[in-house]
This record gives structure tokens, C-alpha cells and sequence, in this order.
């Protein structure tokens, strides 16, 4: 699945605007088991727990401050098991039959799997700044010719977040995680819900550029490999209605998982490190 990025809209709200019309004719659960394969989505749901590195930063603190303890409470929160079943609880009840079969059959062509290859290589490669400089260099190579696939990128971004909800999916994560924490004890949070919100909405401008920037730098690096026709034509399956519904419900499920997992991490955190102020 293409890579997405890291609501009170919540992301609840965010997944009942995109899933009630759904109920009526959700897909089987033998049938979601296969399409999280054969799209990629459950290893994507697996790379979310590398999104549990940034935790520390969010509480001014560094993992080396919760001792050896930290990569053992992460891979416990993180469970892929625990995430790849609330993956199909949410989906069972919303993804409509219609749709998982729309994006099954396209990622079950030949470009198709080789796209999921891909991106499932991507999704899992740690080495970030290894992988940004790489998509920064060739995004450089690419606007030195004029080369007109960074349109092609620049619209598969766009279609794969085409409910623009990244923004605003990263600051509920952060929202929810700190109001967690605070609850827990390990930080003394001095600000009420509403101003944190607040306070973090001011970065929604540099933070809507950095999302940008990555995910170009991303989508340079991720398909390298494949030719100009080939990120055309991706970039228009990706353009389908039926497409953007499928990754507007896919990026709300995965970052309510995310929202959901970073909650779980704060309480467990409690028996790590004692408060402190923030």
C-alpha cells in the first residue's frame, strides 16, 4: 500500500464520514486477511512501530532515559498481531466488499505486486536518513531535467491523502499520546487539552510542509526502480473515486492504530520513568 504519513474532529469522527454508508456490505474477514496481504497494508501496519521513536522527543526525553526496558515495552505495544487485529476490527464493519475488490484487482497485476514489493521493502527500511538523502538527491536529479515525474509523484501523494487528514492525524497523536502520558503520571502536563491543541496548530504550516517534502522525498526513493509510464499509471489507479475511498479509509484506520498504540505506550510507560515537568 502506498506509504502514508505521520482529530476534537477525531479520527473516529474522521472514519464515520468515510464508513457508515459501508455497513451494509463490509467484506468478510477472510477476504480482509488477504487484501492487508496482497496490498501491503499489514506490513504497513507493521512499520508503525518505528513510529514509536519519536515518543521520547514528544516528552523532551530520549529512549536511552527508560534503559534497556524501551525496545522490549515498544515491540510489546506494537504487537503487529495486536495492530493487524485492529486493523480487521475496524475494516470488518466499514471496508464495503465493492472497494477491497477494487484495490485487490489492481494490486494483484503484475505492476501491481511489484509496487507492493516496493513499498513493503520500504516500509520496514530503518535507515531514514539513509533513504531521505537518497529521494533528496534524486528529486535534485529530477528537477535539474525537468523530468515531468515529479508530477507523477506529486499526484500520487495527492490521491493517496486525498481527505488531507495527515495534518491533522499526526497533531491528534501527539494530543492524545501527551494527555495520556500526563494521566499516567510521567509528565506534569501545565496546559489544558484545548491550548495544547492550540499551541500545536501553530506549527500546522511548517508541519504541512515537512509532510510534503517527506513524502516526495519518499515516493522518489520508494520507485526508483519503476519507469516514468509505470508511476503515470500508478498515479491515475490511485486517482480512481473507488481508490481515493479505499486510502481515505486506510489512512484513518492506520492512524487511529497509531493514536491508539501511542495511548497504550503512555500508561505503560508509567513503570519506566518517574514524572517530570514539562
Amino acid at each position: 500500500m502506498h506509504a502514508v504519513r505521520f482529530v476534537t474532529v477525531s479520527l473516529v469522527f474522521a472514519l464515520a464520514l468515510v464508513l457508515m454508508p459501508r455497513l451494509a456490505d463490509a467484506a468478510d474477514r477472510a477476504k480482509l486477511e488477504a487484501f492487508l496481504e496482497v496490498t501491503g497494508f499489514d506490513v504497513a501496519l507493521e512499520s508503525i512501530r518505528l513510529s514509536a521513536e519519536s515518543a521520547p522527543d514528544m516528552l523532551g526525553m530520549q529512549a536511552e532515559d527508560f534503559g534497556s526496558e524501551w525496545t522490549r515495552l515498544t515491540n510489546e505495544v506494537f504487537d503487529t498481531k495486536v495492530m493487524h487485529d485492529l486493523a480487521l476490527d475496524i475494516l470488518e464493519k466499514t471496508l464495503s466488499d465493492d472497494l477491497l475488490t477494487h484495490a485487490a484487482d489492481f494490486y494483484a497485476t503484475d505492476l501491481g505486486k511489484r509496487l507492493v514489493v516496493a513499498e513493503n521493502a520500504s516500509h520496514l527500511k530503518e535507515e531514514g536518513e539513509v533513504k531521505d538523502e537518497s529521494g533528496a538527491a534524486i528529486i535534485a536529479g529530477l528537477t535539474s531535467i525537468k523530468s515531468p515525474r515529479l508530477d507523477y509523484l506529486a499526484r500520487m501523494n495527492a490521491a493517496s491523502d486525498s481527505a488531507g487528514v495527515a495534518v491533522r492525524a499526526i497533531q491528534e497523536v501527539q494530543v492524545r499520546f501527551l494527555m495520556a502520558a500526563a494521566g499516567a503520571g510521567v509528565i506534569e502536563l501545565q496546559l489544558e487539552e484545548g491550548d495544547l491543541r492550540e499551541l500545536l496548530s501553530n506549527d500546522k504550516e511548517i508541519l504541512e510542509e515537512s509532510i510534503a517534502e517527506g513524502a516526495m522525498t519518499g515516493a522518489a526513493y520508494t520507485y526508483q526502480s519503476f519507469s516514468d509510464q509505470e508511476v503515470l499509471e500508478y498515479a491515475k489507479a490511485l486517482e480512481h473515486p473507488k481508490m481515493r475511498e479505499v486510502y481515505d479509509l486506510m489512512n484513518a484506520v492506520q492512524y487511529e492504530i497509531m493514536a491508539n498504540r501511542f495511548e497504550a505506550l503512555a500508561i505503560e510507560m508509567q513503570d519506566l520513568q518517574p514524572s517530570q515537568e514539562l
